[in-house]
């Protein structure tokens, strides 16, 4: 990936790096509605990867390969964020979801099922899981979502350096914890199909044949657990429910 001179030849791992952007592209694509184009997440990760070859400096303590795919999935979520593609009256549906459930975990000290919630917001749980279905895509959540107020990501301001500042450090810590705590407190299907598609990388087709359910409900599975996850992450919830709840399928 070096030229005779020894620098960086960009246009070579612009070449050997653009199937990894259709790759995460298309993982992407997976969970949001029909009306985002697969293009124009490709030409957002092409950007992000550009960015990355400007930004990364060899022997900085991450590899290429991990650095510019979170610049290249960054990208795509900053492009997403910017067309505000979520109509508003579904931002409001999801708002009232994770209001119903930051309440009933209060009340019950556990995660709600899909009926409770259902039952809390009046609706029928037909009614309910569509809403989950057209909520695709709502609020990603990555790691490097999770800005500063400086608006760095998180693999930016952990990148290895000399002058690291041991606060900053406990801070990601302290997020990756809150995460993990979080993840940890899904009800079982849940999070099984958050260790499928985040750890395993299958899509949403192949969680649904190993979970025995259609790839429709495996997406409500997952708009529902990003909402659980988001109460406890930005709702100052992010603690373990007493016990994780059941009946959630």
């Amino acid at each position: 990936m070096y030229n005779a001179a020894g620098q960086i030849n960009k246009e070579q791992l612009v070449r050997h790096f653009a199937p990894m952007v259709k790759r995460i592209a298309c993982h992407l694509m997976a969970r949001l509605p029909a009306s985002v184009q697969l293009d124009d997440l490709v030409q957002n990760g092409m950007l992000g990867l550009l960015d990355a070859i400007g930004r990364f400096e060899a022997g900085a303590g991450a590899q290429f390969e991990v650095y510019a795919a979170q610049r290249v999935r960054g990208a795509m979520l900053d492009g997403l964020r910017e067309n505000d593609w979520l109509p508003r009256s579904l931002r409001r549906g999801c708002r009232l979801i994770e209001s119903a459930i930051a309440q009933l975990e209060q009340e019950h000290g556990r995660a709600p099922t899909e009926r409770e919630l259902a039952d809390s917001l009046g609706m029928t749980l037909a009614d309910y899981q569509k809403m989950l279905q057209d909520a695709r895509g709502h609020q990603l959540v990555y790691l490097e979502d999770l800005v500063a107020d400086d608006g760095d990501d998180f693999l930016e301001r952990h990148r290895v350096e000399d002058d690291a500042d041991p606060a900053k450090l406990f801070e990601g810590e302290h997020v990756r914890k809150a995460l993990a705590q979080a993840v940890a407190g899904l009800p079982e299907r849940e999070k099984l199909m958050m260790a499928l598609y985040y750890e395993q990388d299958l899509n949403l087709r192949e969680i649904g044949e190993v979970m025995g359910v259609t790839e429709s409900r495996v997406c409500q599975l997952h708009s529902q657990a990003v909402m659980r996850l988001r109460v406890r992450l930005h709702g100052g919830a992010a603690r373990q429910p007493k016990k994780a709840g059941v009946g959630d399928g």
